[in-house]
């Protein structure tokens, strides 16, 4: 009974170890999202200044 208590076990850390990479994943994902989106408006920006000249 034990062992099959410690298989299971060590499955569930299988598991969750993914789920953490998975979700550093995501996140690495997230925060090149928003360097994008930050470059983008810097360039809205100055296409603005560029026109107003």
């Amino acid at each position: 009974v034990r062992v099959k208590e410690r298989e299971r076990e060590r499955e569930r850390e299988k598991k969750r170890a993914k789920e953490r990479e998975r979700e550093r994943e995501r996140e690495r994902v997230r925060g090149k999202g928003r360097e994008r989106e930050k470059e983008r408006k810097r360039q809205r920006r100055n296409r603005r200044k560029k026109r107003q000249r």
